[in-house]
């Protein structure tokens, strides 16, 4: 294939889309989620009941903000991947159809 716009353009568009659908339905789940898990941490080095103590409170927010930016590379990584097949295949379909147009053109 000569030239890989639509795969460019798919990427870009999903990319864009995965940011969209990320802000709106996966910050707050990555956010509860990694909260969640940093609690669990928390609570099996320092016992169930936590104290209002920095260290806890560090690996609760510590976890947060992971769970958000996993969630954030799987939007986005996700959405960008399927854009580029989209527009690969896009790109396969219309140089295929070319190149069968010029060989009969050469017949």
């Amino acid at each position: 294939m000569k030239t890989k716009e639509m795969a460019k353009k798919g990427l870009y568009i999903g990319a864009g889309a995965g940011l969209v659908l990320f802000a709106i339905i996966g910050l707050l789940p990555g956010s509860f989620i990694g909260g969640v898990i940093g609690l669990n941490i928390a609570g099996s080095i320092f016992g169930t009941p936590l104290g209002p103590s920095l260290l806890p409170r560090l690996i609760v927010a510590a976890s947060m903000v992971l769970g958000v930016c996993i969630s954030g590379l799987v939007f986005v990584v996700g959405t960008s991947l399927l854009g580029w097949l989209a527009g690969y295949a896009a790109d396969a379909i219309r140089h295929g159809k070319i190149a069968a147009i010029e060989a009969e053109v050469k017949k």
